[in-house]
C-alpha cells in the first residue's frame, strides 16, 4: 500500500503494532488477574472506571499539547510511560502483593495516557503522509487495530495465562511497550501544522525551531487552545451533532462491551481465558476484515451516513450475546459488531483529516474523544452493578437496540444527507473546504462518533 514507501509511516506503523499488541494482552490480563484475586463484574467495574477517567481528563489537553510539541516526543514519552507502569502491576503480581486498587490506578494512568496518544496520533498523519494516503493509512490502521489488540494480543494473553499466570502476561505488557518506544526513536519530529506559513517563514517551520512565544505559557496557551477548539466545534454542526450521538452511544455500549462480556463468555458458557480470547479474536477479525475492505473503495458518497448506520445497527447482534450459553453464537455477534464498528473507524478517521483544518486537527481530534467519551466512565460504572441487578439478558438488550435507534435519529434531525451531499469527500481537493474556511451553523449540519474502542 502506498502509505509503506514513506519511511516515516513504516517506523510509526511498527510502533503501533507493539503497542497495540501490549494493549491487547493487557485486555485479557487485567480481566483474569481480577478474577484470580477473587473480583467480579462490580471490581472490573472499579477498574475501567478509573481507566475511563483518566482517558476523560486527559484527552482535553492531549489534543493541544498535540498542536503545541512534536508528536513523536509524545508518543514517545506515552509508550515509556505504559512500559513503566506495565513493570510495576507485573512485579506486584510476581510478588504475591497486588490488590485490585493497585490495577485501578494503573487503569487510570493507561487512561490518561491514551488521552494523549489518539489526538498526537491523528494529528502526526497528515503531517507525514499526503491527503490522497490518508484513507489508505487509516484503513491499515484500521485493520491493524483489531487484529492486533483483539486478535493477536489476547490470543497471546490466552497461551501465557494457561501456561503460566496474568502475573508473566504483564511482563509480556511491558517489553511490548518498552519495544515500542525503542522504535519511537528512530522518527524524526515533524513540524508542527499551527498554520500556513508566510512567504519566508519556512525556517521557522524547521523540526527543530523553537516553538512561538504563546507556546511557551503552559497554562495560558493550553486553555486557549482548548477554548478555539471548542469554538469551532460548536460552530460546525455536523461535528456537534454526531459528537452528541457518540456520547449517548457510549454510555449505552460501552459498559456492557467492556464489563460484561468477559463475565458473559465465563459465566454463560464456562469458558476461560483462551474462550474470552477466541471472542475478542472474533471482533478482531471482523474490524480487520471491514477494514482493509473500506480502506480498497473510495469514500462513500453518503459517508455520513453510512458511517452513523454502521456504528448503530451493528450493535444489534449483541442483542444475542446475553441470552445465550454457546460460544460459537457469541463469537458470530462480536464479529459482526467489530465489523460495523471498523467501517464507521475508517470513515470518521479519514473525514476528520479531511475536513478539519490542519492547524487545529490536534485539538478537534481530543475532543471528539472528549465529548464521544463524556459518560464513558458512567458506562463503566453502572455497568456491573446493573448487570447483576437485572441480567446479563436485558442489559445487553438495550446496548443493542438502543444504537440503532439513535443512528436513525441523528441522521434524519441533523439532516445529515443534505450535509455530505453539499460537502463531497470524493475529491482530494476537497478535503478541507470545510475546516481552512471557519464554516458556521448554516453551512454545516451533521457528523458522526469517534467509534468506540478501547483502545
Amino acid at each position: 500500500m502506498r502509505p509503506f514507501l514513506e519511511s516515516r509511516y513504516r517506523i510509526l506503523a511498527v510502533a503501533l503494532v507493539l503497542s497495540l499488541a501490549g494493549t491487547g494482552v493487557w485486555l485479557v490480563a487485567s480481566v483474569f488477574q481480577i478474577r484470580e484475586l477473587g473480583g467480579g463484574p462490580v471490581d472490573l467495574s472499579y477498574v475501567a472506571t478509573a481507566n475511563a477517567v483518566g482517558l476523560l481528563l486527559a484527552v482535553l489537553f492531549g489534543g493541544a499539547v498535540a498542536d503545541l510539541i512534536p508528536q513523536q516526543r509524545i508518543l514517545l514519552t506515552i509508550e515509556l510511560t505504559k512500559s513503566l507502569v506495565a513493570g510495576a502491576i507485573a512485579a506486584l503480581a510476581l510478588t504475591g502483593t497486588l490488590q485490585i486498587w493497585h490495577l485501578a490506578v494503573v487503569g487510570f494512568v493507561l487512561g490518561v495516557a491514551d488521552g494523549f496518544f489518539y489526538p498526537a496520533y491523528s494529528a502526526l498523519l497528515p503531517a507525514i503522509l499526503p491527503a490522497d494516503d490518508l484513507l489508505a493509512a487509516n484503513g491499515v490502521e484500521g485493520t491493524l487495530r483489531p487484529t492486533i489488540m483483539q486478535a493477536a494480543g489476547p490470543a497471546l494473553a490466552g497461551a501465557v495465562i494457561a501456561a503460566a499466570s496474568p502475573a508473566l502476561a504483564f511482563v509480556v505488557v511491558a517489553a511490548a511497550q518498552f519495544a515500542g518506544a525503542l522504535v519511537l526513536t528512530r522518527l524524526r519530529p515533524t513540524p508542527l501544522r499551527r498554520s500556513e506559513p508566510e512567504p519566508g517563514d519556512e525556517v521557522a517551520l524547521a523540526a527543530d525551531a523553537p516553538a512561538p512565544p504563546s507556546a511557551r505559557s503552559a497554562v495560558g496557551s493550553l486553555l486557549r487552545d482548548i477554548a478555539e477548539g471548542f469554538r469551532y466545534m460548536v460552530r460546525t454542526p455536523w461535528l456537534l451533532a454526531t459528537l452528541v450521538f457518540a456520547s449517548l452511544l457510549v454510555l449505552v455500549i460501552m459498559g456492557p462491551i467492556e464489563v460484561l462480556l468477559p463475565f458473559a463468555v465465563t459465566d454463560q458458557t464456562g469458558g476461560g481465558a483462551g474462550a474470552f480470547a477466541l471472542v475478542l479474536a472474533a471482533f478482531g477479525i471482523g474490524s480487520a476484515i471491514a477494514s482493509l475492505v473500506v480502506a480498497s473503495l473510495p469514500l462513500p458518497r453518503r459517508y455520513l451516513t453510512v458511517m452513523n448506520l454502521a456504528w448503530g445497527l451493528s450493535c444489534l447482534p449483541l442483542v444475542v450475546v446475553g441470552f445465550t450459553d454457546q460460544l460459537w453464537l457469541i463469537v458470530i455477534a462480536v464479529f459482526i459488531v467489530g465489523a460495523g464498528f471498523s467501517v464507521g473507524q475508517v470513515i470518521w478517521g479519514t473525514l476528520l483529516q479531511r475536513r478539519v483544518p490542519p492547524e487545529l486537527l490536534g485539538r478537534i481530534s481530543s475532543l471528539d474523544f472528549f465529548v464521544s467519551l463524556l459518560f464513558m466512565p458512567v458506562s463503566m460504572a453502572i455497568a456491573g452493578p446493573i448487570g447483576e441487578w437485572i441480567g446479563f439478558g436485558p442489559a445487553f438488550l438495550i446496548a443493542g437496540l438502543v444504537p440503532a435507534v439513535l443512528a436513525v435519529l441523528v441522521i434524519v434531525l441533523a439532516r445529515l444527507p443534505q450535509d455530505e451531499l453539499r460537502h463531497p469527500l470524493d475529491v482530494a481537493g476537497d478535503a478541507r473546504d470545510g475546516g481552512m474556511t471557519g464554516l458556521g451553523a448554516s453551512e454545516l449540519l451533521s457528523r458522526e462518533p469517534g467509534a468506540p474502542s478501547a483502545s
